[in-house]
């Protein structure tokens, strides 16, 4: 069956479609997953592709023409791949005479999750949506749901706290929303007073010692084929910058300025914002070849975790605002959750935090390696 592309699936667009002898599906451009397909004989019946979980599905909305328009294939296409893509039935059962949680939680997903949450969070609530809440609440009636209904789920989750508490946040936004859009009365969040689990933390911080043998790991790693040079050269930055996972990887060449000692982060947790370049950061910087034709620092993205450099600058006597600063927290108690690992300008500070976290390299004057990463040719940009 042959696949085009219009522009937009408009009552015109689609009037105006025809195929000689095969029939040909035709896929929108703005809402991907769209389209109608078309018949030698003239009929047009919108159809809807998605993947969700690892797998394709298709589902028909309907023959175009009256009662179904263009515009509000459109809308129910929209409507379907929300659902699909939150574990839901694709066409959904007959409408209560008021919302469900379900149903809830597909426009929760739609209008919100979708629309201002970065992909990995997407990702991420929708597996909450379709494997817990969905299944446990999602055919109770929006304005029926009680704290006691929250409570009982929240505690059925209590083998999994940090899912549990994590669920109960979700539930939490989807219920405001559901206020706000008139589906309860004002005020009547079921989920907020749900107490969280206590989630017991096992923090375990390298000593020095065991740094510097992750340094030297690190270094024989690439000549062992263990590890390419790019991603040790990835697991020192870690180490040195306190910047997180996707910061290091996402870089860019031209992100790097070294006569600066600055770097670039363009899409860090709390926005676009420069951050101290470390000397020893310039010296990995420096040692890695670059890819023809790729503006990646990293060209091959691979999944990490992220280090603790919260806990080396404490212990270097560093306050919580500096810290909060150097790791672009805009909230003060999100730094706070390192205050009891130890007892008061930014790049001076992060070049302590790198010296005591050496991972096993010698120091180079910040200057003189600058200069030679600036004359390697294809190392470094401005």
């Amino acid at each position: 069956m042959a696949q085009r592309q219009v522009r937009t699936l408009s009552k015109r667009i689609v009037d105006g479609l025809s195929v000689n002898g095969k029939d040909a599906i035709f896929w929108d451009r703005d809402l991907l997953g769209f389209g109608v397909r078309v018949y030698p004989s003239g009929k047009k019946v919108f159809v809807v592709q998605t993947r969700a979980f690892g797998r394709s599905k298709r589902v028909t909305l309907g023959e175009h023409g009256n009662p179904l328009t263009a515009d509000q294939a459109r809308k129910d296409a929209a409507d379907v791949i929300a659902r699909i893509k939150t574990g839901q039935p694709a066409v959904p059962p007959e409408p209560a005479k008021e919302p469900t949680v379900a149903v809830l939680a597909g426009r929760y997903y739609r209008e919100h999750v979708e629309m201002h949450c970065k992909p990995a969070t997407v990702t991420h609530y929708r597996l909450m949506l379709r494997k817990h809440i969905v299944p446990a609440l999602g055919e109770r009636l929006v304005a029926e749901v009680e704290y006691k209904d929250i409570l009982a789920f929240h505690n059925s989750l209590h083998h999994s706290p940090t899912v549990a508490n994590r669920a109960a946040d979700i539930l939490v936004k989807m219920f405001n929303l559901a206020d706000a859009w008139g589906w309860r009365p004002s005020g009547s969040n079921p989920a907020r007073s749900v107490p969280r689990f206590k989630v017991e933390k096992h923090e375990r911080f390298l000593t020095r010692e065991e740094l510097y043998r992750l340094g030297e790991a690190l270094r024989a790693a690439p000549a062992g084929r263990l590890a390419s040079a790019h991603a040790a050269g990835a697991i020192r930055l870690l180490v040195l910058t306190g910047c997180r996972r996707d910061e290091i990887l996402g870089l860019r060449w031209d992100d790097l300025d070294f006569d600066a000692g600055k770097m670039r982060l363009r899409d860090s947790k709390t926005g676009a914002r420069m951050v101290p370049m470390p000397r020893q950061a310039a010296e990995v910087f420096a040692g890695l070849s670059r890819t023809s034709g790729s503006p990646w620092v990293f060209p091959v993205r691979k999944k990490g975790t992220r280090l603790s450099f919260a806990s080396r600058a404490l212990a270097l006597g560093q306050s919580l605002p500096m810290i909060a600063k150097l790791l672009g927290h805009t909230q003060l108690q999100t730094t706070a959750r390192y205050s009891h690992l130890a007892p008061s300008s930014v790049k001076t500070v992060a070049d302590r935090v790198a010296d005591s976290r050496s991972v096993g390299r010698r120091r180079r004057p910040f200057r003189a390696e600058a200069a030679r990463a600036k004359s390697a040719p294809g190392r470094c940009c401005k």
